[in-house]
């Protein structure tokens, strides 16, 4: 049997990420919780990241600037990257036909990321 241990660190990581709409990376929840939690290690936000993600109780929205960007809200909702500033923006759901796959698979999750320039780079822009 699997059992998962109590561990306040694991708790601590899992509410900092269902607490802000950021989509951190790992470094940033690191961050946050040290001086809360001064033996934490980045190690172990990575590893904890890890089985979060193995678990479904958060997904990985994508690489943004060479870092993973993380998400606590794991009900179906889009995405925005800013391809400027790196912010990482929620959508609402967006619904999408799936094609029909059995050629190659049997899907089971589709994720919808939109890239471009956020509204504060583009109004920055015009006044610059």
């Amino acid at each position: 049997m699997n059992t998962t241990r109590h561990s306040p660190k694991r708790e601590a990581i899992l509410q900092c990420l269902r607490s802000t709409t950021c989509h951190p990376s790992a470094e940033w929840v690191y961050a946050q919780l040290k001086p809360r939690i001064p033996d934490l290690s980045l190690a172990t936000v990575y590893r904890n990241l890890a089985r979060f993600r193995a678990e479904g109780a958060v997904q990985v929205i994508g690489c943004v600037d060479g870092e993973d960007r993380y998400d606590g809200n794991t009900a179906p909702h889009g995405h925005f990257v800013c391809r400027s500033c790196g912010a990482v923006i929620d959508l609402p759901p967006i619904p999408v036909e799936l094609p029909d796959m059995s050629e190659v698979g049997e899907p089971d999750s589709c994720g919808v990321v939109f890239y471009g320039r956020c509204n504060g780079c583009l109004a920055e822009k015009k006044t610059s």
